[in-house]
This record gives C-alpha cells, sequence and structure tokens, in this order.
C-alpha cells in the first residue's frame, strides 16, 4: 500500500497514467483515505489542465514555457 511519500513521488506519472494498474490502483487507494495527498492530486490535476486550456487558447509569451519548465520540470510538460 502506498504512504504519502510514496504518492506525492508517483504522483505525476499516475496522472501521466503509467504506472501499472496495480500500482495504480495502490494510488487510488491511498488518494481516497487521505485528505492531504488528495488536495496534492487535485492540485496537480486543476494546474494541468489550466495550461493546457490556456496554451490552446492563446498564444504564450516567448520563453514562458521555458520558464515554466526551470520551475515544474520537464516531467510536468514533456519535452518538447
Amino acid at each position: 500500500m502506498a504512504d504519502c511519500q510514496e504518492t506525492l513521488n508517483e504522483l505525476e506519472s499516475y496522472l501521466d497514467s503509467e504506472l501499472s494498474e496495480g500500482r495504480a490502483n495502490e494510488i487510488i487507494t491511498h488518494l481516497k483515505g487521505c485528505t492531504d495527498c488528495q488536495g496534492a492530486y487535485e492540485f496537480h490535476a486543476d494546474l494541468r489542465t489550466a495550461i493546457k486550456t490556456k496554451a490552446k487558447n492563446e498564444e504564450l509569451p516567448d520563453g514562458f514555457l521555458d520558464r515554466l519548465r526551470d520551475c515544474l520540470g520537464d516531467d510536468v510538460l514533456g519535452a518538447e
């Protein structure tokens, strides 16, 4: 069973559907019982949605994605 640290470490992989079915189920089980990790999950999921929506609807300023990657890492946005 996943604990908080494992869940937070694998949250991005879970959101990207990169975990095995068994591991994803462990993460889901932990999220259902832990409001702190559930809050982190909701934040990351909402952030991804906001970035994707913004990126589709408006032209981003030069260098924006590079600065965002510097803050969040390639795992969040993927490599270009």
